[in-house]
Parts: C-alpha cells; structure tokens; sequence
C-alpha cells in the first residue's frame, strides 16, 4: 500500500496540469481500493457548495454539474466531521441525500475522507461500491493519507485559480472573497490589481554544455550590463522618493551583479563548460537556497532579492522583456514576491498598496514599503493571483487582509475607515513636542527602534525621545564583509548626532545562527537554538571589541547617554565577560586620546532561562530590556512570520503577560529601570498593559509613535493597573484583547484601535 501511495504521489508531481492530476487521482484510486466509482468534490469558496470536479465509474458529464450545499449529504456530513466517514450501506444512513443525475443509491459501500488544508476543508475524496462491505482501516487510512498529500496542491489551484475552471461554463464569475496574510505595513488602501509575474522561470532552463564558451561570456556580459542599467535607472528614479538609506538597497543589488559576488560565479561556471543560462540557473537557486535556509526573517528574506536579480538577468538573456501593460492610476501591485526593485518600477504616487503572496515584513520590499508608507499585506499565500487581474482590491494592513471584488457595501466601510485614520494621523501631529505621560503625570519613555539613517527623521518628526533599539547587524548585512572600525563609527554617530541629546540604546551584534551574514556562514541543524547573538561575539572578541570602540567613539564629545546593550543572553558568566571587554575597549579608546563617557551596559530578555535569573542580572547591569518578538517566538514556539502560524504568535497570551510582569517586578526589587522593545510595545493595548506592569521604557518602530502616546496621555497609571490586574486573570488571548479594547473604547479611545467591523457577508 506505501508503495502505492508512493506512486501515486509520484505520478500526480509529474501530470501536465490540475484537471489531469485530479483524472488521474481517482482513476487510481479506484484501481487501487478496487471501488467501482472513485470521485473529488471541492469547496467554491464563495457559495461553500462541494462541487464535483472529477470521477471514475460514472457518466463523465455529471462532473462539474453535481454541486451539494456544505452540510448537504454524505459529503456535508464528512466536511462538517472534517474526518474519514465510513459506511456499508450508505444509501440507509439519516444524511444520505439523493441528488439528481447520480444512481448513487444503488453504491452501498461509502467513504468519504476531507481534504484539509490548514485547518480548512477544502474537498472530499469519495469512494464507493455496490458491495455491502466496510472499507478495511488501511484503505481508510490510504485514503486519508492521500487526502493530506494532495491537500496543498488543492490550496496552491484555488489561489492560483485553477480551480475555477473546473466548474461548468456559465459558472465563471468574480466573486466578492476575503484572504489572510501577515500584517506589512499599516493602514488601508484601495486600487486596482496590477499583477506582475516573472518573465523568466530560473527553475525551466535546462544545464547543457557551452558550445562557445566565449560567445556565453560575451552574451553574459551583455545581460548583465543591461540589469545593472536598470537598477541604476531605478535608483535615480527612487531619488525623490527615498532618502539615501532606502537607497542603498539598489546598491546592494549592484553589488550582488559584481565579479565577487554572483556575477563572478556565473562567468566561473561558463568558464567550466555551462552555458549561460545554466549557470546563471546554478548560481542563483544555490545561493537564494543558503538564504533560504536561514532562520532569521530579515536574512531569509534575501533570497527574494537574489532571485529577482536573477529573473531580471535570465529574461535579458531569454530577450523576454517587452513593454508592460498600462498601470491603472490607482493600482494595488500584486506579485507572488514583490521586491525592491518591482515595486521602484512604477510611480509610487499611484500605488495605493501592495499584496505579495510570500515574503515578510522584514523583506526589502516590506522595508522600502514602510518607507514609502504604502499599506502591505505578506504572505497572503491564498490569493488567486493569475484571476485577480484588473479587479478592485481592499488592502487591510492593520490586520493583513485582502479583500478582492468587494461589495459596494465593503468598499463604503473601508473608505469610512481610510478617511477616519487620515483624520487621525493629522490630529496625533500635534502631539509631538508634548510628554508623554499620563493623565496624573506618570512621565513614560517613548523611543524608538532603528537600523537605517532615513528613520531618523520619521522618527524624531514623530516625537521619539530616545533610541530603545539600535540594530547594529543591518550595516553588517547590506555589505560583502565586515565594516571596518571607521565605518561602523561614521555610521552610529550619524544617528547619535541627530537624537543628542536623547539616549541611544545599541545591541551589540546579533548574528548568529539564524542570522549568519553571506561572508560569514554557519551552518547549523537547529539555529535557533545554535550559534548567535552574544555568543558568536565572545567567541570572537575581535569583532566585539572593534564594535564596542566604534560605539564609544562615536559617543565622544555628546551629551547622548550610550547604552550598551547585550542579545540573547543565557547565562551570568556571559554578562561579566562582555562588561570585562567593553572595559577594555573603553580604556583603549581613552589611551588613543577619546574624551568618552563610561557607557551605561544592559541586557536583553529574549530567552526564557533569562526570565529566571532577572534579580541576578539585575544587579549586574544598569538597565534591562525585553525584547518581545523574540522571547513570544521562544516562550509559544512560534515563527510570527511563517503565515501557517502567524495568529499563533501573540504577545498578549496569558503565559506571556505573567512573564512580563515577573521581570518587571523583579527588576524593580533591584531599582534597575528597564524596558520594552517589539511589536506589543508599540499596539495601544501592549502600551496600557507594560505601563500597568511599571516598564520605564517603551520602544517601538516610528509609526506607532503617535497614537500610544495620544492614548498614554489619555489614560491613567491607575487605569492601566485596573486594566492589567483583570487581564492577568484570563485565560485567552482573545479574551485580553477583547477586555483591553472594551475599555479603551469606553474610555472614549476607541480611535486608537483601528476599526475591524466588516460587514457580515465577508466575517
């Protein structure tokens, strides 16, 4: 039977397309199961009815033309179970319901077993015999096992839409349709769809030998020089929008195209014998797989950008480029990866949003998105991106929904949303130089998390009054080795210089196993749980020590506060050896002449030993932070930006909120001040929940900035405190949230909460 199965499996992988995988899926299930009528019924997503889309054993024309409702026969009854349903005499059983066109009254034996993706039925495999007989429990087994096999190709043809075309002719519509990805950046905006796909497919081209190894070379340069071209064009078109950090993407992909990066390894594999497109094949897919592979969601979305890069060399050697079709004037560009690149190809004054069915909020293109401040929506895996071409789309960014077609009702909902946050934002300017503290003069720090030079001046223009969280790993990402001592300096003190005299907070470099740089791989098992952040830099004090000086010197002379702060910290004996080498670096850079402060050293809780050993850190240090997307990741085991579990991970869960508390309290006990950095800091119900547990600090990105301090001042420490001491009594996320928001809104904050009330047709 494995070997069956195995087969089966096989053949499916190899057939021409969806139809003919579904043909032959129940032609050899029926020889297998040795069942007279083998069928596939699969859920319209808008109607809920199971049609079915293919048989053996009956007429052929009664498929596509048989349609049952969700809870409709023996096939309702198996998707309302959502497990195997087997009978002997099926036609006797309460729910069998006869349907016009089949004689299935006369097939006794009956199994059904759902077809499930990701909590969704999507289909029913059906089974059936005139024999009175009870399917064996291996062919159930069989059955149910071939069932979750196929069950993703089902969900990648209903996003696709080549499920659409199975129904009968007369049946194609566009219907109104709701679909989830991961929040990208906030907000709403309304367009239309303009699809890009790639021009060129990396995976098609063949490996054969070069016939002229020169002429390969030569038509190799010539594809290369016209990408760069392209890249330099859009560079100097994103001038006007972008400031010189955002830009420095397009540099990064220039310095992809070079002889000691990808461009070099091409002309070497020609030079061993492949042709061009090859061993452009061979170079890109090698090298977006070792991104690929990549635990951390920053780094693993780079592979995104070498394939583009690739795609866009490949199609200038296929000379498959050509004119795109007229944009709309107010489009949603929708892609099944959207990049840098892609999205700088259209005027950003148009775009009203952007859908990209993978990726994340930390890729390029969800970076350079957030600068622009255009409403995204990642991994939306679920749209049917080669139908929604041309069709007015909702992007949801607040909560990471896309709605296609909507309704005249949905459209007017959302428009009164996008009007409402606009109002919003130019209220919440006014806020800017005012304290943030609460309505009985609770005084609050609001600083900001950052990594490149163009967040300064969102950030300061947004009220930030200090840095919580400088990430010190991006200037080490975008290159192709480590920055020198001098350019880490030139880099950090532009950011000190901008924010003197406010506190700036910088991490020591956190990479590691799940954030291995391209010069300096590792490769590990299980890197999550491997090699990284503090513990890459002890182990190499030579970095440590050279990013430690850079940041005293580039403290030197200001009246900034420089806090030092320590990732992924474990252990005590960690703590006392990176203070003992930024005693060192501090007493070296004093010999060279520095006339530089002691720098206050802190440590992050991420992990949850640390949450243990909080007292004892305490007295070590001089403050400590939380860094919350992080320790969610480790405390619930969750990837937030892996869209299968994304509504897994939540900061509010009950075990969550009483670890946070905890450390609070315990740093308290050693009067050490401490505070918050990720996502739950900058949400208005993460913000009235930390103040209630006594943080110090909140830190958060720029955009957030706004409306917590609007509802920080509009609370009370009291009512924070009220607030929290019910929460920690629930037992749900859902639960918190809801309780949280109610007050808020009957606080008269119901403003600070974006508005979520869609009509019913799409809840």
């Amino acid at each position: 039977m494995l070997d069956a199965l195995r087969q089966v499996v096989q053949d499916l992988g190899a057939a021409p397309g969806f139809r003919a995988s579904l043909d032959l899926l129940v032609a050899r299930v029926a020889m297998i199961l040795d069942a007279e009528v083998s069928s596939i019924y699969l859920r319209d997503r808008t109607t809920g009815r199971f049609t079915m889309v293919a048989n053996e054993g009956l007429d052929t024309n009664v498929v596509g033309h048989v349609s049952l409702a969700a809870h409709e026969g023996l096939v309702g009854l198996v998707a309302e179970r959502a497990e195997p349903v087997n009978l002997d005499e099926g036609p006797t059983h309460e729910r069998f319901s006869k349907v016009a066109g089949l004689p299935e009254d006369v097939f006794n034996a009956f199994l059904g077993v759902p077809i499930v993706h990701v909590r969704e039925v999507l289909g029913v495999f059906v089974i059936q015999d005139r024999r009175k007989r009870r399917y064996e429990e291996d062919e159930v087994a069989f059955l149910a096992t071939l069932a979750a096999q196929i069950a993703g190709h089902v969900s990648h043809a209903e996003a696709t839409g080549d499920i659409g075309g199975l129904a009968r002719p007369g049946d194609a519509k566009s219907p109104e349709a709701r679909f989830r990805g991961v929040p990208g950046v906030p907000g709403i905006g309304v367009g239309t769809a303009y699809v890009v796909l790639p021009t060129a497919r990396l995976e098609l081209v063949p490996d054969q030998e070069a016939t002229d190894i020169d002429t390969e070379l030569e038509v190799f340069e010539r594809a290369i020089g016209q990408a760069r071209a392209d890249i330099e064009r859009i560079n100097e078109q994103m001038a006007k929008n972008l400031g010189p950090e955002e830009r420095e993407l397009f540099d990064a992909y220039l310095h992809m195209l070079d002889d000691a990066a990808l461009g070099g390894d091409v002309r070497d594999r020609i030079r061993s014998g492949q042709w061009a497109q090859g061993a452009l094949k061979q170079a890109i897919l090698e090298q977006a797989a070792t991104f690929e592979q990549m635990q951390d969601s920053y780094l693993r979305e780079r592979s995104a950008d070498v394939r583009e890069l690739g795609q866009r060399v490949l199609a200038n050697l296929q000379d498959v480029g050509g004119e795109r079709p007229p944009h709309p004037d107010n489009m949603v560009l929708v892609a099944e990866e959207v990049t840098a690149p892609m999205m700088a190809d259209f005027p950003i004054e148009q775009l009203r949003g952007i859908v990209s069915l993978k990726g994340s909020r930390n890729s390029h293109g969800a970076i350079l998105a957030d600068a622009l401040g255009i409403p995204t929506v990642m991994g939306a895996m679920d749209v049917p991106i080669y139908t929604v071409e041309s069709q007015t789309v909702i992007v949801d960014g607040y909560y990471g929904e896309v709605f296609v077609n909507p309704s005249a009702v949905v459209r007017d909902t959302y428009g009164q949303f996008e009007a409402e946050e606009e109002e919003f934002a130019r209220e919440l300017e006014g806020l800017r130089d005012l304290p943030s503290e609460t309505r009985d003069g609770y005084a609050i720090n609001l600083w900001v998390n950052i990594g490149l030079v163009s967040e300064i001046t969102r950030s300061l223009d947004r009220g930030a009054e200090g840095i919580g969280l400088f990430r010190t790993e991006v200037p080490f990402a975008m290159g192709d080795r480590f920055p020198t001592e001098e350019e880490q300096r030139a880099a950090y003190r532009e950011h000190m210089e901008a924010f003197d005299p406010r506190p700036v907070t910088m991490r020591t470099l956190d990479i590691g196993g799940d954030k291995p740089l391209s010069y300096f791989p590792i490769e590990e098992e299980n890197p999550f749980l491997g090699w990284r952040g503090i513990r890459v830099t002890l182990d190499h004090p030579e970095i440590f020590l050279g990013q430690v000086r850079a940041m005293l010197k580039a403290n030197a002379g200001l009246e900034c506060i420089l806090r030092i702060m320590l990732p992924m910290v474990s252990r005590i004996e960690q703590i006392a050896e990176a203070q003992a080498l930024i005693g060192r670096a501090h007493r070296e850079v004093v010999e060279e002449g520095y006339d530089v402060k002691t720098p206050m050293v802190g440590v992050m809780i991420e992990i949850p030993a640390a949450i243990y050993l909080t007292r004892e850190i305490a007295r070590m240090v001089d403050f400590l932070a939380v860094g919350s997307n992080d320790l969610t990741q480790y405390m619930l085991a969750v990837d937030r930006n892996n869209p299968r579990v994304a509504d897994l991970f939540e900061e509010v869960h009950p075990s969550m909120l009483i670890a946070l508390r905890e450390i609070a309290k315990s740093c308290h006990a050693e009067d050490k001040p401490v505070g918050i950095c990720g996502e739950l800091a900058g949400t208005p119900e993460g913000a009235v929940l930390c103040v209630g547990m006594g943080y110090d600090v909140l830190s958060m990105n720029a955009a957030n900035l706004p409306r917590v301090k609007w509802v920080i001042r509009s609370v009370s420490l009291r009512d924070c405190r009220r607030i929290l001491a019910r929460a920690l009594r629930m037992r749900s996320s859902e639960e918190i949230l809801a309780w949280v928001r109610d007050q808020l809104v009957d606080a008269g904050l119901e403003r600070a909460v974006p508005h979520h009330e869609v009509p019913a047709i799409l809840g």
